[in-house]
């Protein structure tokens, strides 16, 4: 796709990116913009169906609307959506593979994941000691 060199191009074109307005030490998110109408559209159903589904798209959705909402949850989708179109359309010979609905739990770090539940727990006022579980 010799007309948008990246597939940042390609989202800030369709304005589906992220926007942050700053004053000061205030960062803020802000609105994406219109974009083509059409593709909004297009993209705004396959996000729709696609946070339905038992794929990477539909488990992105459900992380992101427990913080963000429903609208900002749609618009990350049909971005992720509109990236991955980039990325086959640049490459012929690039393929579609699924990373699966548990992709994140999956690649979540262990040793990761116990230092912040301590670090909260710490916070709350509790003494933690961690000893690994017979198995």
């Amino acid at each position: 796709m010799s007309v948008f060199p990246t597939a940042g191009h390609l989202v800030s074109w369709a304005k589906l990116s992220p926007r942050t307005l700053q004053s000061g030490n205030k960062n803020t998110s802000g609105p994406t913009g219109k974009g083509n109408p059409w593709l909004r559209g297009a993209l705004g159903e396959a996000a729709i169906s696609a946070a339905r589904t038992d794929t990477f798209l539909g488990a992105r959705y459900r992380r992101i609307i427990k913080r963000r909402g429903h609208m900002k949850a749609l618009v990350a989708v049909a971005r992720s959506i509109l990236v991955s179109v980039w990325h086959l359309m640049s490459d012929p010979t690039a393929r579609y593979r699924d990373l699966g609905a548990d992709f994140h739990t999956r690649n979540l770090d262990p040793g990761r994941k116990s230092r912040d539940l301590v670090r909260q727990l710490k916070a709350l006022g509790h003494d933690v000691t961690l000893t690994p579980a017979a198995a």
